[in-house]
């Protein structure tokens, strides 16, 4: 069946993915993203985006952020750990939607696992400073029109992998 993609136009053929299929394309396309949008709650019930320099997601799709804890980020989480992590593919006309829990974690064997040289100069104190953020995934949603991952024309839903993790 030939539909019309939501990006650009596009037209792509849809045909059924498999989960590992989906998976491996969310991957690639987080990888070749490198940046992403933290998307969290504030206290006005208000959504707040930010560019974040995530790490590759861990083999059930995990994903690690770091930040200041200092920073509003924090807070936000504190109140309400639901988040969303965007990333976009603009020459592939790809994105992965990662719908999900966070957690702050302040463990220094995390933090020294989780460490990015080229941060050096916005933790300055690494100890006192330095927070991670780990988002275990609830739901994943991605599209690539140009390898054919597309949505359900009808309805404008894009291929969908739902996480079920151990308590």
């Amino acid at each position: 069946m030939l539909v019309l993609c939501g990006m650009a136009g596009v037209r792509a053929q849809t045909t059924a993915h498999s989960r590992e299929e989906l998976l491996a394309a969310a991957r690639e396309i987080m990888q070749t993203a490198r940046y992403c949008a933290l998307i969290t709650t504030d206290a006005r019930g208000r959504s707040t985006a930010r560019t974040m320099d995530a790490f590759e997601p861990e083999a059930k799709m995990v994903v690690w952020l770091a930040t200041n804890r200092r920073s509003r980020k924090v807070s936000e989480l504190r109140r309400n750990p639901r988040v969303t992590l965007y990333y976009f593919d603009r020459e592939d006309q790809a994105y992965v939607t990662i719908y999900g829990v966070a957690r702050l974690v302040n463990d220094p064997k995390e933090k020294a696992s989780h460490w990015k040289t080229e941060w050096a100069a916005f933790y300055p104190d690494r100890n006192r400073d330095y927070l991670l953020i780990q988002v275990r995934p609830e739901k994943l949603e991605v599209v690539n029109t140009k390898k054919g991952i597309t949505g359900d024309s009808q309805a404008w839903q894009p291929p969908t992998v739902t996480f079920k993790h151990p308590r």
